[in-house]
């Protein structure tokens, strides 16, 4: 499926399945754990005045690691297993809520770099 050739409808339909997918198989996760708490506040507003104080020294926010390797992988195998389960079952799960105040989904730059290198690689533009 070539998202720039779909219809206005099919694009208004792949859009509210995006925003489902990533609400119920990212959003509503143990990312929410990691979301909790306190943030610091930072006078500057680019957090080079905040630190973290630890047993082995004060590290700057700016160099400071916000998820531990345990936590990502956790996530991930979250992450996948729903992604997952969404696939499998998705009339079932797509008419859920799916971020209906979201920004509406644009086509990620980066990752519409590997798209194109890979068509190319193909011999395909679809």
């Amino acid at each position: 499926m070539d998202v720039e050739t779909l219809s206005p409808a099919e694009t208004r339909d792949l859009e509210r399945l995006t925003k489902a997918m990533v609400e119920i198989c990212i959003r509503n996760t143990g990312l929410e754990d990691l979301h909790a708490g306190r943030f610091p506040v930072s006078r500057t507003g680019d957090f080079t005045d905040v630190t973290v104080v630890t047993p082995d020294g004060t590290i700057p926010w700016t160099e400071l690691s916000r998820i531990s390797d345990a936590e990502m992988k956790t996530l991930m195998i979250e992450f996948v297993d729903r992604v997952f389960t969404y696939m499998r079952y998705p009339e079932a799960l797509a008419g859920l809520s799916g971020g209906r105040t979201w920004d509406r989904p644009k086509l990620d730059e980066q990752l519409m770099k590997t798209v194109r290198r890979r068509q190319a690689q193909a011999g395909t533009t679809s």
